[in-house]
């Protein structure tokens, strides 16, 4: 911008809007098709999820197409579900067996990511 202000050489700053322009566009597209997305997820699965498995999802959701960062553990869960641990495992472990959740890794390392 500070070339466009100095002399009559535009290009660089019309490269640099129209990038930008760009990028806003496949962002404005990405967070369209993550709302599609998120729609068709739970008119597939209202009737499916407990509340506090709705709970969890709809915190997982709120982190946009990005994703919600690491995935889900039981020690997440507990604290978005304000629930035991015990309850926390069997209530991953029944998204997982519905198919609402991957798990990822294993062991006590065990995280999950939405399947969206």
């Amino acid at each position: 911008m500070q070339k466009a202000q100095r002399s009559n050489e535009i290009t660089d700053w019309i490269n640099y809007f129209v990038q930008t322009v760009l990028d806003a566009q496949i962002d404005a597209e990405q967070e369209i098709e993550f709302t599609l997305k998120k729609t068709k997820f739970f008119d597939n699965y209202k009737n499916a999820l407990n509340e506090r498995q709705q709970k969890v999802v709809r915190r997982m959701l709120e982190e946009g197409h990005h994703g919600f960062k690491e995935g889900m553990n039981a020690r997440k869960y507990v604290s978005v579900a304000s629930t035991s641990k015990a309850t926390a495992t069997r209530d991953l472990q029944d998204l997982v067996q519905k198919d609402i959740f991957k798990p990822i890794g294993g062991g006590r390392s065990t995280s999950y990511e939405l399947k969206i």
